[in-house]
């Protein structure tokens, strides 16, 4: 069983929820996932099952896009609205749509975020949150994030309430950022809804239940839901090798480049490499004029 399954996590459960449902559906221990979720997000989770978890970390598009419920006037432990409530403005009505709007130039591009207490980042040896619930506070340090789309979809000027859409990079904090903007603003701010609507390439509309799954499961055709992983590694430049070739490349023997009609290569560009018989058999670069394996999927 390999592959990929794109999951609609559901409102309630952790990312490991979801892993750990998965292992008593499918019945198998190999299984994981691609970008954490807080518990009351929803939406595009992808899971790797099998051989496939070697792609967790090596993903080449790692773009996720979010839909953010927010509320101006509010500040809370957790950065979203199930939290602590630290500090709470009494009115927001002279926070407009354009006021917002104005701001969020600010949040958008290639920026630096501090991470939430409540989070799972480590620090010297102890994650985040573990310290959070200790009331234990701890300098962090900023991270680079890249946000390369921030819109406003939706504002109630009356209420202070709307929704925000997000496309941004791995490790971007949504009710952070929401936070920083409420600061920025001067009347504080909490996320207080959250929607992945893709990841890694993949959409919310392609994504399934865990209720699905399990029916799929009991029917016995779980796998007419995964998709290959090769699906992940398409952008990259492809190597289709002859029959002879694919042999060689199996046990480890040197392919020189120029035999093979590749130019130009350097070292950090990665490839897509297939067999004669069009199986995709994982990923190579190029070393010394030669093609090196760097992760193998051949089943």
């Amino acid at each position: 069983m390999n592959g990929i399954l794109c999951i609609n996590k559901p409102e309630g459960f952790t990312s490991f929820d979801v892993v750990a449902k998965l292992r008593g559906i499918l019945k198998t221990r190999k299984i994981g996932h691609a970008g954490t979720l807080d518990p009351m997000a929803t939406g595009v989770l992808p899971v790797f099952v099998g051989g496939a978890t070697k792609a967790c970390d090596i993903m080449p598009d790692n773009t996720k896009s979010y839909r953010a419920g927010f509320k101006l006037g509010i500040q809370t432990d957790t950065q979203d609205i199930t939290g602590t409530v630290l500090g709470e403005a009494h009115d927001v009505s002279d926070i407009s749509e354009e006021k917002i709007k104005k701001e969020l130039v600010n949040f958008t591009g290639d920026i630096m975020q501090i991470p939430p207490m409540y989070s799972a980042v480590s620090v010297n040896g102890k994650r985040l949150y573990e310290l959070a619930r200790q009331g234990i506070e701890v300098e962090r340090k900023p991270r680079g994030i890249s946000v390369k789309r921030l819109v406003l979809e939706e504002y109630d000027e009356s209420k202070g309430e709307g929704v925000f859409f997000i496309e941004c990079s791995k490790g971007t904090y949504i009710r952070t950022m929401i936070h920083d903007i409420g600061v920025s603003l001067g009347c504080g701010g909490v996320m207080t809804s959250l929607v992945r609507t893709s990841s890694n390439g993949f959409e919310l509309s392609e994504s399934v239940t865990l209720d699905t799954v399990q029916k799929y499961a009991d029917e016995g055709r779980a796998e007419e839901l995964f998709t290959p992983v090769e699906r992940v590694f398409e952008e990259l430049p492809l190597i289709c090798l002859d029959k002879r070739n694919t042999q060689l490349y199996k046990n480890g023997v040197k392919l020189y480049i120029d035999k093979l009609g590749i130019e130009n290569s350097t070292e950090d560009v990665r490839y897509r490499v297939v067999s004669y018989e069009r199986k995709f058999m994982g990923l190579a670069f190029v070393k010394d004029g030669c093609l090196r394996v760097y992760k193998n999927f051949a089943q």
